[in-house]
């Protein structure tokens, strides 16, 4: 069962500017009590280290069971042998420091260094800020295990295809491991209000710094970081221009769909039967209605960026949640580990493959 039910995202996630940009798809009041998570304006830097990060992460000693004699035994096993406790030497376990009954986020060796989420992604974060940029969004995800904090500007930017969009600056980090702290620039599509890469056909602008001792976010760095948010509008803007620009007649967008969503077998060369076949023909269909008649693709068909639209409003929007995950919580997951970038990528190649065959 998925952690990030809409009851934990309606009260460990804050939501920003919702008087321009409206509310979550995950939006319940109901479930927020006493105390909204969604603001008007930017979200003040208080609610944030209150409401998500007033906890410390600590590394606490890990032990192993080990047999014993009853002179040195610590406690019985669940079979009644007499077992103790002994201390790895080299392991430490990061847990929430008061926390007598939660999670063990993770088990690592002696250097690794928790990134405190107040320090790596509040303060930090609030030493770039300027009056040109606030706090958009945050959150908590697997039960306080990775950690966000968005900061954007305020006012969308709108591109002369008529494409609104906003750059953003994504500060995450994790306590489990998955992921060293990052900052990255995003970008969301505000017509279809998704994560979308800045550059397709390259790795997005990102700074890491993994949980060593030994590394810090210098000023240099964090000025870096900064820049991030600013160099995103032109690139995406021109980004946006070329991809308008490119072509693709209905021949190459069928060409796409069985390069995407192929009809046979990829061993056998047979044509799919059963559920298989099912559900490519409902892929198929949803991808269709999408980019032909849905708003945030539709009044771009013919061009590339109504197919790359249209493939991440899809998996966005429509695709079905797998591995007890629900979309939400996978959405939310694919923000902050760039998953959504890999996947505009992928569906560039696939189409470049499609209209250099002609």
């Amino acid at each position: 069962m998925s952690n990030e039910t809409l009851q934990s995202l309606n009260t460990n996630t804050l939501i920003g500017h919702t008087s321009r940009r409206g509310t979550a798809w995950h939006y319940k009041a109901e479930l927020q009590g006493n105390q909204p998570n969604h603001y008007p304006g930017p979200i003040p830097i208080e609610d944030v280290r209150t409401r998500l990060f007033s906890w410390t992460a600590v590394s606490r000693p890990v032990a192993v069971e080990r047999p014993a004699t009853l002179e040195t035994m610590t406690h019985w096993d669940s079979q009644g042998y007499p077992v103790r406790w002994v201390v790895v030497p080299d392991r430490r376990a990061i847990v929430r420091e008061a926390d007598t009954a939660g999670p063990v986020f993770g088990v690592f060796s002696a250097d690794y260094v928790p990134h405190q989420y107040t320090e790596w992604l509040l303060t930090n974060v609030t030493n770039i800020l300027d009056d040109g940029l606030s706090i958009s969004s945050a959150g908590l995800l697997k039960a306080g295990a990775v950690a966000w904090v968005e900061v954007s500007v305020p006012e969308s930017v709108r591109t002369p295809e008529g494409v609104e969009f906003r750059p953003n600056l994504l500060a995450t980090t994790t306590l489990d491991g998955s992921l060293a702290t990052t900052y990255k620039r995003t970008v969301t599509d505000v017509v279809c209000d998704n994560t979308r890469h800045a550059a397709l056909t390259e790795r997005g602008a990102q700074i890491k710094v993994r949980h060593s001792r030994h590394e810090k976010l210098t000023v240099a760095t964090a000025k870096e970081a900064l820049q991030l948010v600013y160099t995103t509008a032109d690139a995406f803007a021109a980004e946006v221009s070329r991809l308008c620009q490119i072509s693709v007649p209905d021949r190459a967008w069928s060409l796409f769909l069985d390069e995407l969503v192929p009809m046979k077998d990829g061993r056998t060369g047979q044509p799919l039967i059963g559920r298989r076949l099912t559900g490519a023909q409902k892929r198929r269909a949803d991808l269709e209605t999408l980019y032909r008649r849905d708003p945030r693709s539709a009044p771009w068909r013919g061009t590339a960026h109504a197919v790359v639209q249209a493939v991440n409003t899809y998996e966005h929007h429509v695709r079905g949640p797998a591995d007890g995950a629900t979309r939400l919580d996978r959405n939310m997951k694919r923000m902050v580990t760039g998953a959504y970038d890999d996947l505009d990528r992928a569906t560039w190649r696939n189409l470049s493959k499609v209209l250099e065959q002609g």
